[in-house]
C-alpha cells in the first residue's frame, strides 16, 4: 500500500498538515523540522502525488507527444531530444503513437486533454480540421514537429527538407547519373512534396531536359514499400542508375529487393536514403543518406513548448519565435558511387 502523508505524520508525530508544509517547501516550518520530515519520507519510500499537486497548481507537469509510429526509429532521437530537453524541468510526458488512424489520433487527443496536459507536441502526424478545433477547446499549448499541416499551428520546429533534397540529388548527379528516380511516399503529403520538389528543381538547374518521370510516390514509408518500389522501378523500360528514397526505411527495403534481384549496389545502381537513422550506417553498403538533425529538432520543439506554458504573456511576442526550420547535411556513405558505364540495365 503507497506511503500517505498521513502514515509520515504518525510516525514523525505532528499534524499532517505540518507534514504537507515541509514536503512543499513552507517557510512557515522550521528547517530542522522539515528535514525531519523529509528523511522519514524517504525513509518510508513515500511518492507525492502528482495528480494532488496538480489539482493544486492547475499543473499536471505532463506532456503529450504524439507519434506516427513509435517502431519508427527516426522517432528515437527525436524523443531523446525532449526527454533530454525536459528532464530538469519537472515535467514528464506520455507518448502516443496514431498509427495515421484518424479515429485513434482523435481519441489520444481527447485522453491528453482529460489529462490536462500542459502542452502537446505532434511529431510527422496529419490532423484534420476536426482534430484541430478539438485541440483548440482545450486551450493547451501545441507545437508541431514536421507536421503535415503547420499552417493550422502557430508554432512549429520542422527540417528544411526542400534543401536536403537538392544535397542529395546534387551529390548524385556529381556522379554522373542521368537517370536518377524519386521514391515517394504519398501518405506524407507536405514532407513528400517538398522532397519531391527539391528533387525536381536540382535536376532542372543542371539539366532542363533531363527525363524526370520517374517518380514512385508508394502508399508508406516503410521497409516494404521501399523493396516494392525498387522493384518497379527495375521494370521500367529504361531503369535508373540512382534511386533516392524518401527516407532510410525504403532505402532499406530499395538494397534488399536489388540484391535479391541480383542487381549490385553501387556498381550498378546508386542508392541514397533520408533522416540518417541509426540503422543507416550499418546497412551493406553503408547507406548515404541526409542527416537531419532529430534530437535537436527535439529539443528545440521541447524547448519552445516550455516557454509557451511557463511565459504564456511572451506567446506573441518575438521572445518565442512562431517557426523554426533547421538544415542537416549530406553523410556520404558507400552505397553511392559514380554512374557505371559497364552494365546497361
Amino acid at each position: 500500500m503507497a506511503v500517505t502523508i498521513k502514515d509520515i505524520a504518525k510516525r514523525a508525530g505532528v499534524s499532517h498538515t505540518t507534514v504537507s508544509r515541509a514536503l512543499n517547501g513552507n517557510p512557515v516550518i522550521p528547517e530542522s523540522t522539515a528535514a525531519h520530515i523529509r528523511t522519514i519520507a524517504h525513509e518510508m519510500g513515500y511518492l507525492p502525488s502528482a495528480a494532488a499537486r496538480g489539482l493544486k497548481t492547475n499543473h499536471s507537469h505532463a506532456l503529450g507527444l504524439i507519434v506516427s509510429s513509435i517502431d519508427n526509429p527516426y522517432f528515437g532521437e527525436i524523443i531523446q531530444g525532449i526527454e533530454d530537453a525536459i528532464q530538469d524541468s519537472g515535467y514528464s510526458i506520455f507518448v502516443a503513437s496514431s498509427r495515421l488512424d484518424e479515429e485513434r489520433e482523435k481519441n489520444i487527443i481527447r485522453a491528453l486533454g482529460e489529462h490536462r496536459v500542459d502542452g502537446i507536441l505532434i511529431g510527422s502526424v496529419t490532423f484534420n480540421r476536426e482534430h484541430t478545433s478539438l485541440l483548440k477547446q482545450y486551450g493547451i499549448p501545441i507545437v508541431v514537429i514536421n507536421n503535415q499541416t503547420p499552417r493550422n499551428y502557430r508554432y512549429s520546429i520542422a527540417h528544411d527538407d526542400y534543401h536536403g533534397a537538392r544535397m542529395v540529388t546534387s551529390h548524385l548527379l556529381s556522379l554522373g547519373h542521368q537517370r536518377i528516380a524519386y521514391l515517394g511516399d504519398r501518405h506524407s503529403p507536405r514532407v513528400n512534396h517538398n522532397r519531391k520538389q527539391g528533387f525536381l528543381a536540382q535536376i532542372k538547374k543542371v539539366d532542363e531536359g533531363m527525363t524526370t518521370s520517374l517518380v514512385i510516390d508508394m502508399p508508406g514509408s516503410e521497409i516494404e514499400n521501399g523493396a516494392e518500389g525498387a522493384r518497379l522501378l527495375l521494370r521500367h523500360a529504361l531503369p535508373p542508375t540512382a534511386i533516392f528514397c524518401f527516407n532510410d526505411l525504403m532505402a532499406i527495403g530499395a538494397l534488399k529487393a536489388l540484391k535479391q534481384e541480383g542487381v549490385q549496389v553501387p556498381e550498378d545502381i546508386s542508392v541514397a536514403g533520408f533522416d540518417n537513422i541509426a540503422y543507416a550506417a550499418y546497412t551493406s553498403p553503408a547507406l548515404t543518406t541526409f542527416d537531419q538533425p532529430k534530437y535537436e529538432i527535439g529539443m528545440a520543439a521541447a524547448r519552445m513548448l516550455l516557454q509557451l506554458i511557463e511565459q504564456p504573456e511572451a506567446a506573441d511576442t518575438p521572445a518565442i519565435p512562431h517557426k523554426h526550420r533547421i538544415q542537416g547535411q549530406l553523410l556520404v556513405r558507400e552505397s553511392t558511387a559514380p554512374c557505371s558505364k559497364r552494365r546497361t540495365l
